[in-house]
């Protein structure tokens, strides 16, 4: 098994905080009723004191109040409160500074002709992280963070073999040194305030649309489907923006898990339903408790 590489400086080990709160989630989302801290700790073999310290470090706020993040009607209150109009985000300047947890982020993409090659001449360094949401396979380029997926649900494999089939024709290196200063930005690790992380995306024309659009959102916000239609231009094209949403190379990076159903429905995550709802409900409870965000995303 490929070695995973310790995002540093750890900060009580996220990715480890993450496995203690995907079980706790588990356990919520099972149990019919709202469950006390004492019984949840219980479960999950800790003291209360000890578990409600662990959650709060890694959320922000009480496990009580993060089970009301994870009801079963969770996206519908995040639609009904929490709603961006991704028009009036761009007329409002929230393409820039609002998005990516309100930091500047500039990108540059794969022309249509370099997209057309699958990858021809192209080399991408690979390494494997650890994250808030578990173990985190990152990609990049000489140009920036390219993919990024997360195994917790799907599996190391099957997110290897999911990023690599984007780009058959390129060469792939294992090589997490080089990337560990763009991750360590990108996931809020890096001291320096001015550091930056670079974005490459890596994809078709309509792809790449949606994907700007999806980086409007601002972090504890969400938008709809049909709203990215509407914003890039193809009103009908709802299923379509679907598919270019699910096949986002760099999640959490390009928040593909703030776009949800019109009707209140979380939809699709191509790394696992759980995933997404773990990171609306991070999103959420932070701004709730308004945690200063960090790190810092670029593409120069």
């Amino acid at each position: 098994m490929t070695q995973i590489a310790q995002i540093s400086p750890a900060p009580e080990d996220q990715g480890y905080h993450y496995q203690v709160m995907r079980r706790a989630i588990a356990l919520i989302d099972e149990a019919e009723d709202p469950k006390q801290l004492d019984w949840i700790a219980g479960e999950m073999g800790m003291s209360a004191a000890h578990f409600q310290r662990l959650f709060s470090r890694w959320v922000g706020v009480s496990p009580k109040r993060y089970q009301q993040y994870l009801m079963l009607d969770q996206a519908k209150v995040m639609l009904r409160d929490h709603f961006t109009t991704l028009a009036a985000a761009h007329e409002l300047g929230l393409s820039g500074s609002g998005r990516l947890h309100d930091l500047f982020l500039r990108w540059e993409a794969m022309s249509p002709g370099e997209f057309a090659r699958k990858g021809a001449g192209l080399t991408i360094h690979w390494g494997w992280f650890d994250s808030p949401f578990g173990p985190t396979l990152v990609m990049g380029t000489d140009k920036g963070i390219c993919g990024l997926a997360l195994s917790s649900e799907v599996g190391e494999d099957a997110a290897m073999e999911d990023l690599c089939s984007r780009w058959p024709l390129a060469d792939f290196v294992e090589a997490p040194d080089r990337l560990r200063p763009w991750v360590d930005t990108a996931f809020g690790m890096q001291k320096d305030p001015e550091a930056k992380a670079p974005l490459y995306l890596i994809g078709a024309p309509f792809q790449i649309k949606v994907w700007e659009a999806l980086l409007s959102i601002p972090s504890g916000q969400v938008t709809t489907y049909s709203e990215i239609a509407q914003t890039v231009g193809s009103p009908r094209a709802v299923r379509a923006v679907g598919t270019a949403v699910g096949r986002n190379p760099v999640s959490w990076l390009i928040p593909c898990h703030r776009a949800l159903r019109k009707s209140g429905g979380l939809g699709g995550y191509h790394w696992g339903l759980p995933v997404k709802r773990a990171m609306l409900a991070f999103e959420s409870a932070r701004a709730e408790a308004q945690t200063p965000p960090s790190g810092r995303v670029s593409a120069e």
